[in-house]
């Protein structure tokens, strides 16, 4: 086998097509940063229903603004506080409400609901677009599937936008994710493992590729054989809890290929994210942790009771306004409060889940995936209740291959757009951008 020029070699077998993580012995690397020999990757993590107010930043900063300890409810995020960047006074000017503030997070611009106009593609789509076949897929758009009576609404349900009035279509099958990632669509084998398809060429690659090399190749076709066996073994419970009947209050029988237990769900799309960054099969992508205004139960974190969104409207303990369900109500506003925090707190568990999963994963170079990456992780509303649109909940993640300084607090002393930290990291990404939204100035504070 030739060395490959951007060190990226593909698996192909029939009906597969498997991308493997930067190899050394196979060639130089294009398209890197300053820092690191790796191309860095971007992900935009949302979540809807936003996060109550003086919830959301550390409870003890350093004299040169960095992190030595976050608040209570961001606790799981603890042990990667030197790998992030809290925020504080970024805001979107132009997009608010579960609707505007979804379909505009990425665009910058103002939702026209009559033409379903966003007013530009998204961050995601235009850094995708930027890369164009430099990897297999030019971006991975991912989303639970929503629940509630929103769960069909355009806006609440857009975040990534190929045009300012075509969204990108999500994936909210695990299953399907992981054929779109690993395998060629209209062939069938759809019972057999994209291993097996592949495994001849991969002991072919493998006597060109030098001993180091080699070993992340059974470590990278390990980690696959593993989302392989996880998505197998959540079909069979979801399977099983159908034929038992054995369903809780707050669960509706799953559609086919989603998993029963809401956790497994979005950490099988974590790790669906996780090695889509590690394989080189794209780097741009973004997952809605739930639609804009969702109206999940969160009944299975322990002491919580109503949807979600219920819930951010924390101010409202009757269980009698047109944002509650009918039947709960709770004691008083501030158990509604800790509630509500309490489903804040499960998404950082998750995200840490993510983080733990990047920083495993290594690069050709030694470096992290995290440490080669950019991940924003926020909402479009600030508290709930208010529907604010100021003080955005939002951190980054990330080294982005040494353009970014991590384990700080980044708080501008005015307000600002949040289409300043679009543009800085469309900068850093290689994309020559002048100017984002309403903006031409790139968020200040990030570099080393």
């Amino acid at each position: 086998m030739k060395n490959n020029p951007n060190r990226r070699a593909f698996l192909r077998g029939i009906g597969a097509c498997l991308a493997l993580p930067s190899l050394e012995s196979l060639g130089a690397a294009t398209t890197t940063t300053a820092g690191s020999g790796v191309p860095p990757c971007l992900a935009y993590l949302y979540f809807p229903n936003g996060a109550a107010e003086a919830t959301w930043g550390p409870e003890k900063v350093g004299p040169a603004g960095e992190l030595q300890k976050l608040n209570r409810w961001m606790a799981p995020l603890e042990e990667y506080k030197s790998d992030i960047i809290v925020t504080r006074n970024l805001w979107t000017p132009r997009g608010n409400g579960h609707g505007a503030s979804t379909a505009t997070w990425l665009t910058g611009g103002a939702f026209d609901n009559r033409k379903n106009d966003v007013g530009s593609p998204s961050a995601d789509q235009i850094a995708a677009r930027h890369l164009g076949g430099l990897t297999p897929l030019p971006s991975l758009e991912l989303s639970t599937r929503g629940e509630g009576s929103f769960s069909g609404s355009l806006p609440r349900n857009c975040l990534s936008w190929i045009h300012r009035d075509v969204p990108a279509a999500r994936e909210t099958v695990p299953r399907a994710v992981f054929d779109k990632l690993f395998r060629r669509t209209g062939e069938g084998f759809v019972d057999r493992s994209v291993l097996d398809l592949l495994l001849e060429q991969s002991k072919s690659l493998k006597r060109h590729a030098s001993s180091a090399d080699g070993r992340k190749i059974d470590e990278y076709l390990d980690a696959v054989r593993a989302v392989e066996k996880r998505l197998d073994f959540a079909e069979q419970q979801t399977q099983r809890i159908s034929e038992d009947n054995a369903l809780t209050d707050t669960l509706a029988r799953p559609a086919a290929g989603i998993p029963a237990s809401h956790e497994e769900y979005v950490r099988q799309m974590l790790e669906l994210m996780a090695l889509a960054f590690w394989s080189g099969a794209t780097r741009v992508s973004t997952f809605m942790l739930d639609h804009g205004q969702s109206n999940r139960y969160f009944d299975f974190v322990p002491g919580v009771k109503g949807t979600w969104h219920a819930l951010s409207h924390w101010k409202d303990a009757s269980g009698r306004t047109e944002d509650d369900d009918g039947k709960t109500k709770w004691d008083s506003t501030k158990s509604k409060w800790e509630m509500y925090n309490s489903v804040t707190r499960w998404h950082h568990s998750q995200f840490a889940y993510f983080l733990d999963r990047l920083k495993a994963l290594k690069n050709a170079d030694g470096t992290s995936v995290l440490d080669s990456s950019m991940i924003v992780y926020g909402s479009g509303i600030a508290d709930g209740h208010a529907h604010g649109e100021k003080n955005l909940p939002i951190l980054l993640a990330g080294g982005g291959g040494g353009m970014i300084k991590t384990g700080q607090y980044l708080a501008p002393h005015s307000d600002t757009s949040l289409s300043q930290l679009h543009l800085a990291l469309l900068q850093r990404m290689g994309v020559p951008l002048e100017e984002f939204g309403e903006t031409r100035t790139p968020l200040a504070g990030l570099s080393t």
